[in-house]
């Protein structure tokens, strides 16, 4: 018993000069087995705000200072703040790795819960619609940046690591939290810093967006990104229909298409649909196509008559009764609300070319 004594000893010792609260040891003997909890004779120091962190908080105020969603002068990449919280309520995102620098978001996608705050990102590899609410105040507005996933640079990155493995042992998800890493954390507050600067947003941002694009790929749970890209088993089938959906929203959609391109039979495209984002092709059409209205009228302001044409609908009354059920006011009220909680941004240039929907 002397021994171990001694141990605990040169433990306490160490323990007073560490930052360390709390430390287990576990001796084994023949005879013996002993479980030790030595504790600091200090008081546990709250947590702070480190200087990084604070950094990255200040930029914001400079990049991001109206809430909402602003994109940042590199494409693809846009800042989101919320400075109050924000009820539960549908939201659709593109595929984007979402990356949280302050406050709390909590997702929910059928029966899954998924937290998103400054200690974990959020993944999505396909678009999917999703309810979503938020933790936020005027003293601790929620701030978080977006980076949209690049299929074409995820391919190439995929060339360069000489990808091989294959098709993965479990069906990934398509969407997903992760715990954040130092180098991961690094390489925001590079991205946030560099895009603080014209020069360095157009020299230097494109290459941090790569290498969180790699971190992400390379991490416990890349598998989903590499999955919705190589189409190598039922969920990369699945995400190609999803871009399918994506790209034609407005046009004539059916099921059997679907199915058929993606190389499903119907009950098997049907089941496989759902695995992913928890709801039924149709649906997931007439979802996108509401989210796709809504963005038309509250940024490009459309009115609700325009937004239903313009999305596929071919009568303004069942758009507006389908609208109500998912977003659960008119879409009249619903564009007030939006524009109450947000400032709204100028109105687009309309491109033609397919566009996911994202929100706060």
């Amino acid at each position: 018993m002397r021994e171990y004594l001694n141990v605990l000893k040169i433990c306490l010792k160490l323990l007073a000069r560490s930052a360390i609260g709390c430390l287990m040891l576990n001796f084994k003997h023949y005879y013996l087995a002993h479980h030790y909890t030595v504790m600091s004779t200090r008081s546990a120091e709250p947590a702070s705000i480190d200087s990084a962190q604070q950094r990255v908080i200040e930029l914001f105020d400079l990049l991001a200072p109206t809430p909402g969603l602003t994109r940042s002068s590199l494409e693809g990449v846009s800042l989101m703040r919320a400075n109050r919280p924000m009820p539960r309520m549908p939201v659709m995102y593109e595929p984007s790795i979402v990356i949280v620098c302050q406050g709390r978001k909590r997702g929910y996608l059928g029966d899954q819960v998924f937290q998103y705050d400054a200690q974990q990102y959020l993944v999505l590899s396909v678009p999917l619609p999703f309810e979503c609410e938020t933790e936020a105040s005027p003293e601790k507005p929620f701030l978080a940046i977006s980076v949209r996933v690049d299929l074409t640079m995820v391919a190439e990155l995929l060339m360069t690591l000489n990808e091989t493995q294959g098709a993965t042992q479990n069906e990934p998800v398509g969407i997903y939290s992760t715990p954040l890493d130092p180098a991961l954390c690094n390489a925001v507050q590079r991205l946030v810093e560099a895009l603080a600067s014209p020069l360095d947003a157009r020299i230097l941002a494109p290459g941090v967006v790569r290498e969180i694009c790699y971190r992400v790929l390379t991490g416990e749970q890349g598998d989903a990104i590499r999955a919705a890209l190589t189409h190598q088993n039922h969920f990369g089938r699945i995400a190609k229909a999803l871009r399918r959906i994506h790209a034609d929203y407005h046009g004539e959609l059916d099921v059997d298409t679907l199915a058929a391109e993606a190389g499903m039979s119907l009950p098997v495209f049907h089941a496989r649909f759902k695995a992913v984002t928890a709801t039924s092709p149709m649906q997931y059409v007439k979802t996108t196509r509401l989210h796709h209205a809504r963005l038309l009228m509250v940024q490009d302001g459309l009115n609700a008559g325009a937004a239903a044409a313009r999305v596929g609908y071919e009568s303004a009354s069942q758009f507006s009764r389908e609208f109500k059920r998912l977003f659960g006011l008119s879409p009249v009220d619903e564009v007030k609300r939006m524009r109450t909680v947000y400032d709204p941004p100028a109105p687009r240039v309309l491109k033609p070319v397919a566009r996911y929907v994202s929100a706060v």
